[in-house]
């Protein structure tokens, strides 16, 4: 898993809050509280590595590239869904570099990056030859202007997507992508330029195209302290599930049934199988 720690700065309806954050801590969470090994590669600053220790205690190998500083955002929710949001980017990582990546050898090679510019898109065909490759989307489309984060169209998207096994995008990246505000179209659509499994959260549900056939599991949370790393969670818990090759469709199931436990709690996942196959058997 590589991507970017975070130094979060949540304001919630006027509310300020300050946690840890980044899609490689929410979704390494998932990934072992789901049984499967899962390692980490980041940069932060030195004095950031002590952040870390929360991943490691929880049993996640974890590797710190160094960087002058760590990613740091700040994260205003406006609504009380929790559906809108603007983000700032207050200070960014340096971005890897193929030539200082360590040698490591996975089933899956999950790159979670949070701002274009931060995973190089060589990366792409390059862990395409040693694993499964898993890409959001939103490490390749978020740009950084100004402090400002905004979504452009992803120009290499073509080329690339034909090296992508499991490829993630919330409904807005989706139709960035494709032109196509029905999810089920840009998922189709993902699919025929290349990506294998192609999966679209929204808050309703978790869709998912594979194979030539559409599948959908809802999310049931009670409530959304804990929306922040709805989809990277999502994504996480998917590929646990499709690494010890359970059924596209059982998988998704587990990965809604798990983020709609995590969204009830602000913070990455922190039950365990047993709870997400007794939510389950709540969803309809």
């Amino acid at each position: 898993m590589i991507g970017h720690v975070c130094k979060d700065t949540v304001f919630d309806v006027g509310v300020r809050s300050e946690s840890l954050g980044g899609a490689v801590y929410f979704s390494s969470a998932a990934v072992s509280r789901s049984g499967k090994h899962v390692h980490v590669i980041t940069k932060a600053a030195e004095q950031d590595d002590v952040l870390l220790d929360e991943m490691r205690q929880s049993g996640i190998a974890v590797t710190r590239q160094d960087s002058p500083q760590t990613t740091c955002m700040a994260l205003h929710y406006d609504s009380a869904d929790r559906e809108r949001r603007e983000i700032l980017l207050a200070a960014q990582a340096s971005s890897f570099s193929i030539a200082s990546f360590p040698l490591v050898e996975s089933r899956i090679f999950h790159l979670a990056g949070l701002v274009r510019g931060e995973i190089p898109e060589a990366f792409i065909p390059h862990l395409a030859q040693k694993g499964d490759l898993a890409v959001d989307v939103q490490g390749f489309i978020r740009c950084n202007e100004g402090e400002r984060l905004l979504f452009k169209p992803w120009e290499n998207a073509d080329t690339l997507l034909p090296f992508i096994k499991f490829l993630k995008t919330d409904a807005a990246e989706a139709e960035i992508l494709t032109g196509e505000k029905d999810r089920e179209k840009a998922a189709i659509l993902l699919n025929r330029k290349g990506a294998k499994e192609v999966l679209i959260t929204h808050n309703s549900e978790a869709l998912l195209f594979v194979d030539g056939k559409i599948y959908t599991a809802p999310f049931t949370p009670s409530n959304l302290s804990g929306r922040t790393g709805r989809g990277d969670t999502t994504f996480a818990a998917y590929l646990a599930r499709r690494v010890e090759d359970a059924h596209p469709a059982e998988a998704l199931r587990y990965a809604a049934a798990l983020c709609s436990i995590k969204m009830e709690h602000p913070g990455p996942f922190e039950g365990n199988i047993s709870d997400v196959y007794a939510r389950m058997k709540t969803m309809i």
